[in-house]
């Protein structure tokens, strides 16, 4: 067994450290989130965590290591006697990306199930992490009914199989631990709220921190055990304090000062719900126990507020987590300035200060507050913004040139909400929320014969393949001969994640302040779409003389609409190098990934300017696609009181359609793809 790198002889990572030991004191505070690049000891710091935990006394021979103290009631092996316990170190217990759900929760035996009516049920992943750690590398790549399941589980402390009429229960309590590099994609809000805490973690600039790292590596890696004794002493001082913290737990006093300050933290930032509140209460608790005191102090609530609330402030996957310190500061202040009011027998009398906090000079909404000039000095630059791009979009002399230079890029506007852009057909690629597909999980279709392992039987049609055969195999109790022929897997229909390609017109033609702006606000709001709906996304861009790849198709939308915010705009249109380009893009990625489907958005007024005949050329481009059947949509950014419609002329090359910037906003678009994609069948036939 490979030693593991000692937890204490990780270099920097302060809050990482904290985060992780916090949940090993108090496992109800529910787990951290580890953000951040790659190559920063994530992975390392969670493995070295599993060494410092404590044995675990479990009952012998029961699977779901039952406390002998308070075994499960309701436990599959039990009814369990307290006679027969043993202790044993605590596990992590590591969740594969493409882990199956009968592997996370546990399978049946299916066959012993119908010939014997028993519930043999084989453990999983969630079993084996009971009272132990529980891993999931890259969380975010991780499909989204397993996520679901996990964290469910998490939160109930159990874990619940239901399936073709058998029900098992077991408890799941563990110390959840994710991690993920955010720019590989990053989870549904909803999904971060359930993680107690998140940290951010990045490698050091300092010189001499990073020298150390490398030196105590390099040693760690000529001779592992020799590294580790040599830590050993810090090993055991740390294991003590835990045991130390975890007994001292039920004793700290959580005193309505904090509670006050607890609530007003979270209300000043304005997090959804109540997890926060109970997630900082926990975690400023252990915060108290972990440094031996028996009362949570003021440092103790502004810690914990900057471990749980970063992640639970964000509204869209745009919005980067942070936390505001000063404003974070100025609210406990606030907090425990109004606790020492109240309790003040005679709050307006000399000491009480009868003028209510709000109307004082310092106040954020006061006239003349640095906040309320912030906001003000921010409407007048908004409200200019505006008026320079409609003058920018009203005056031909302020307007640039089709040829004319570099333009600097612009603010997207407000993003909206679209309508579903789907690929047509059924198709087989990665679970999502946007087109038709074969998928593990959805509304069942049919039933087949397993290729391979089963892992969704279809009850009903396997007892009708081993019904006819039931005298010929002697059958003679009550359970029904089903042999490996009989099983039958069932067919089911959901929804996949596509690889949407977003080819943007970024040339001198969409240039004007307030066209350029609304164009953007329209990408970001397919971005924003694509997001929810787990799509990879791709951008390449076109002007000048020719086209690149903003960005390579990645599982992070908040990337490409980074990419899109600093895009800048000028020169000519070469609308067949954006169509070339992408189409390349395109059979790279096939290649990676064959199963996602593609469906690309061309973002233009098709206004081709570039090369030698430039419509002809955008023509031959666009057929490529159409020739492919791959799915397309032109967003016709194309305004003013003359059109030429070549937007449109493009999209019927594509083999696709066309929509307006006000359609794509305004009116349902569900299903355009698919209109066209019928047209062309009948007018082949």
């Amino acid at each position: 067994m490979t030693t593991p790198y000692p937890f204490t002889a990780l270099v920097g990572q302060d809050d990482l450290r904290l985060a992780l030991l916090l949940n090993a004191v108090s496992p109800a505070v529910g787990g951290v989130l580890v953000r951040g690049e790659k190559g920063t000891a994530k992975s390392t710091a969670v493995r070295a965590l599993s060494a410092l935990l404590p044995q675990v006394p479990v009952v012998a021979g029961c699977r779901f290591s039952c406390d002998p103290a308070a075994p499960d009631p309701a436990c599959p092996d039990g009814p369990h006697h307290v006679a027969g316990a043993s202790v044993r170190d605590a596990r992590m217990v590591e969740l594969p990306v493409g882990a199956s759900e009968d592997r996370l929760v546990g399978a049946l035996d299916i066959e012993r199930a119908l010939a014997e009516g028993v519930k043999a049920f084989e453990p999983g992943l969630l079993a084996d992490a009971h009272r132990g750690i529980l891993y999931v590398d890259e969380v975010n790549l991780l499909h989204d009914h397993l996520v679901d399941l996990l964290l469910d589980a998490a939160a109930m402390g159990a874990s619940y199989v239901e399936r073709e009429g058998v029900s098992v229960r077991h408890a799941a309590r563990f110390l959840l631990v994710g991690t993920m590099n955010p720019e590989e994609g990053e989870l549904r809000p909803q999904l971060l709220d359930r993680f107690g805490l998140t940290v951010e973690v990045a490698a050091s600039r300092e010189t001499d921190q990073r020298v150390e790292v490398v030196r105590r590596r390099l040693a760690y890696d000529d001779d592992a055990e020799g590294f580790a004794a040599r830590w050993a002493d810090e090993e055991s001082a740390v294991r003590a304090r835990i045991v130390a913290a975890r007994a001292l737990l039920p004793q700290v006093r959580l005193g309505d000062g904090a509670l006050r300050q607890i609530a007003a933290t979270c209300a000043a930032f304005e997090v959804d719900g109540m997890r926060a509140d109970i997630v900082m209460a926990r975690t400023a608790t252990a915060l108290a126990a972990w440094a031996g005191r028996e009362d949570v102090l003021a440092e103790d609530v502004r810690q914990a507020a900057l471990l749980a609330l970063p992640h639970r402030r964000r509204r869209n996957p745009f919005d980067a987590p942070g936390l505001d310190e000063d404003k974070l500061d100025d609210t406990l202040e606030q907090a425990s300035d109004n606790d020492q009011g109240d309790d003040d027998p005679d709050p307006d009398g000399p000491g009480g200060g009868g003028k209510p906090p709000e109307s004082g000079p310092d106040t954020p909404d006061t006239p003349g507050s640095p906040e309320s000039q912030g906001e003000a000095g921010q409407e007048g630059e908004a409200g200019q913004g505006d008026e320079a791009g409609q003058q920018d979009e009203a005056s031909p002399a302020q307007a640039p040139a089709a040829g004319g230079g570099e333009q600097q890029p612009v603010r997207a506007a407000e993003p909206f909400r679209t309508k579903m852009l789907s690929v047509p057909g059924l198709g087989e690629g990665a679970a999502g929320r946007r087109s038709r597909a074969r998928t593990e999980h959805g509304r069942t279709t049919g039933a087949r014969r397993p290729q391979g392992a089963l892992t969704k039987l279809h009850l009903a049609a396997t007892v009708q393949a081993a019904a006819p055969h039931q005298r010929a195999r002697g059958r003679s109790g009550r359970g029904l001969v089903v042999r490996r022929d009989d099983l039958r897997q069932a067919t089911r229909e959901g929804r996949e994640g596509n690889l949407v390609l977003f080819v943007v017109d970024a040339s001198g033609s969409m240039a004007a302040r307030q066209r350029m702006s609304a164009v953007k606000g329209a990408v970001l709001s397919l971005l924003l779409d694509a997001y929810q709906r787990r799509d990879k996304v791709g951008l390449v861009t076109f002007r000048g003389a020719d086209a690149e790849v903003a960005l390579p198709p990645t599982s992070s939308v908040d990337a490409a609409a980074a990419r899109l915010e600093s895009l800048p705009t000028g020169g000519r249109t070469p609308v067949a190098a954006g169509l070339l380009r992408a189409h390349e893009v395109l059979r790279v990625e096939r290649l990676r990934d064959p199963a996602r489907r593609p469906l690309v958005v061309v973002v233009t007024d098709g206004r081709a300017t570039g090369g030698v005949e430039p419509v002809a050329q955008a023509g031959r481009a666009a057929r490529l696609f159409g020739a492919a059947g791959i799915a397309s949509v032109v967003v016709d950014c194309e305004s003013g009181p003359v059109r030429l419609g070549l937007a449109g002329q493009l999209a019927g090359e594509l083999g696709g359609t066309a929509v307006t910037l006000d359609e794509l906003r305004a009116e349902s678009i569900a299903g355009l793809v698919k209109d066209v994609q019928g047209t062309r069948t009948r007018s082949v036939a």
